[in-house]
């Protein structure tokens, strides 16, 4: 808007401050249009992206397993809460169904969104890296998609999500939890039972676990065994571990393995899990178990919904966490505290 110069004396300083004041009127009400327009606009942009349609993927390593049953119901449940698709892909603990199943879901264009849930994190990378390129928005789950297991941080470029629980961190925790049930024992004789020996997550609960017995000379991890995540196979691995070292005085490994060991061998034998299972809490509240280290597979399950269909309707990115850090005592279960803690799934 421009304002003429061309006035008469006497009046005209009295005509130009009406036209200023036209002027400035008119620019308020320009401003206050356009101040409309843009939060009508900023409106119905959020409106369009809260109602984009999303339908995400979630390849996971097992339905049957117990501990991926409620990270399943939860995923589920904030999908429909925030009106979204998600469809469950079985790979059944095979790492070749999983990457079949990761290829198929990127080029049938049915999905927006895919979670991974890694039974071989390093196997999955370029499958990741394909369905990013393709503008999928992927997130990531439990354990990590990568070789990095020591850290929470994402390791691939462009993933949206990294929900995971440090497989090194929760080693360190059982070997703290092993210190202290050893602290009156030298020797003190240990088994160390797998899940999958030959998997990066086992060789890094290990490594951690060392890591954290390294300076207690009376320690002395002196046989081993596998679980497979059942407690059948733990029963089994922890009875060969008992007849191989009839003193054994302490084995740790995965809840599901402990509740097959807790059911074979003698009470003198000294139980420590990792999971935060409920048979967990239920063997700490009666001594049976000396601790556990906890997961919370519900709690990721969300998490890691909610980012995918936040990246996919705003773009949002979230780095990496590991849902325990917060939790009290550093997510250690004994009998002392036992009450500060909720378990997210039975075992």
């Amino acid at each position: 808007m421009r304002l003429s110069t061309h006035v008469s004396r006497g009046r005209g300083r009295a005509r130009l401050a009406l036209a200023a004041g036209a002027a400035v009127a008119g620019l308020a009400l320009v401003g206050g249009e356009l101040a409309g327009a843009a939060s009508a606009s900023s409106h119905a942009r959020r409106s369009a992206a809260s109602s984009k349609k999303v339908s995400i993927a979630f390849l996971t390593f097992a339905v049957a397993n117990s501990y991926d049953q409620p990270m399943l119901a939860a995923a589920k449940a904030a999908a429909a809460s925030e009106h979204a698709s998600l469809t469950v892909l079985d790979a059944n603990n095979n790492p070749a169904t999983q990457l079949s199943q990761l290829q198929d879901a990127t080029s049938s264009g049915k999905y927006n969104g895919i979670i991974t849930e890694p039974i071989f994190g390093p196997g999955l990378i370029k499958g990741v890296e394909a369905a990013i390129h393709k503008g999928i928005k992927v997130g990531n789950v439990d354990e990590i998609l990568g070789s990095k297991l020591t850290t929470d941080q994402a390791e691939v470029p462009g993933l949206s999500a990294n929900v995971v629980f440090v497989s090194s961190n929760l080693g360190y925790k059982m070997g703290e939890l092993t210190v202290e049930a050893c602290a009156h024992k030298s020797p003190c004789k240990v088994g160390f039972m797998y899940d999958f020996k030959a998997t990066p997550f086992d060789v890094a609960l290990r490594n951690g676990y060392n890591q954290a017995i390294a300076a207690h000379k009376n320690i002395q991890v002196v046989t081993e065994g596998q679980c497979l995540y059942t407690i059948t196979a733990g029963a089994t691995a922890a009875q060969d571990m008992v007849a191989a070292v009839p003193d054994l005085n302490v084995i740790a490994g995965t809840d599901q393995g402990i509740e097959g060991a807790a059911r074979v061998v003698p009470s003198k034998v000294m139980l420590i899990g990792y999971g935060g299972s409920a048979a967990s809490h239920a063997g700490i509240a009666s001594g049976r178990w000396f601790g556990d280290a906890v997961q919370l597979p519900a709690t990721a399950g969300r998490l890691v919904t909610e980012e995918v269909i936040s990246a996919i309707r705003t773009g949002a990115v979230s780095t990496g966490v590991d849902p325990s850090d917060s939790l009290p005592d550093g997510g250690i279960i004994t009998k002392s505290n036992l009450k500060l803690f909720h378990a997210e799934w039975q075992g």
